[in-house]
């Protein structure tokens, strides 16, 4: 599933071709993906586009009449493409621009969502979201107070979306090993200067992955086609059993709530 810089990859590569266009209509050729995609977007007609925002891993496109919310799903992308490209089985919905680009939404297993509101804050979907990971809110003191008394395991933790919108099962162990911190420990056990650590490693983690484009490991994909380039920095994700970059321990893996976790027992203590 997209995490949120595959997220923010795609808000910047399909932004430049909806802000100040105008939007001309929609072909909904699918109307069944997670939820049934929202009657109101199908009948959008001339509508300028004022926006392209991301929240947790929502994207936000700003119309004059309201905001279509997207969600990527398990296998969802996004293609700015010319407006005759003809379209393909998985292509379930086209934007038709005045510029004669097209925002078409491909998604195989049809987990993503397209939903309409009027104030995207009052959207169910957004209303009990934390704080953005890369935001001035979000920082030691709030990761601190936020962990106290917490049984869960760090790492799934760290998942939770009340507590931080965006990181998912990558880069959950990324920022861990960053942060030198072992994910199978309760979050409660966090002392302040853990959580200064752990704040700053996300920042980074996220904001270097961005930088690269997102990371490619089955799914995703730019808005052009081309791939993420992060998935060669991964320190540990995915390397159970190969030696660490950083000690040459061997990268240990474990299960946390059906998810792989990833970790380097010596770096991480």
């Amino acid at each position: 599933m997209p995490e949120l810089p595959e997220v923010e990859t795609s808000r910047r590569g399909i932004a430049p071709y909806l802000v100040d266009q105008t939007l001309l209509y929609v072909v909904v050729r699918n109307p069944r993906l997670r939820w049934p995609v929202s009657e109101e977007i199908s009948s959008l007609r001339d509508q300028p586009v004022f926006s392209v925002q991301r929240r947790a891993k929502y994207l936000l496109l700003e119309l004059a009449a309201g905001w279509i919310i997207i969600h990527l799903g398990m296998s969802g992308r996004l293609h700015i493409l010319p407006k005759d490209r003809i379209a393909e089985k998985h292509d379930h919905i086209d934007l038709v621009m005045s510029n004669g680009k097209i925002l078409r939404y491909t998604d195989p297993r049809r987990f993503g969502a397209w939903l309409w509101a009027k104030d995207f804050t009052a959207s169910t979907v957004l209303a009990h979201l934390g704080p953005e990971p890369l935001g001035a809110e979000f920082t030691e003191q709030y990761l601190f107070e936020k962990s106290r008394h917490k049984r869960t395991l760090i790492k799934p933790w760290l998942m939770d979306n009340k507590i931080v919108v965006g990181i998912g099962n990558i880069y959950a162990s990324e920022c861990l090993f960053v942060a030198g911190i072992l994910p199978t420990e309760p979050a409660g056990s966090l002392t302040q200067n853990e959580c200064k650590l752990l704040v700053s490693a996300i920042k980074k983690v996220l904001l270097d992955a961005i930088e690269q484009g997102g990371t490619t490991l089955r799914d995703f994909l730019q808005s052009d086609g081309r791939p993420g380039y992060f998935a060669p920095r991964l320190q540990v994700y995915g390397r159970a059993g190969a030696p660490c970059y950083r000690c040459t321990h061997l990268i240990e893996t474990v299960k946390q709530g059906q998810r792989s976790t990833f970790f380097c027992r010596h770096c991480q203590s």
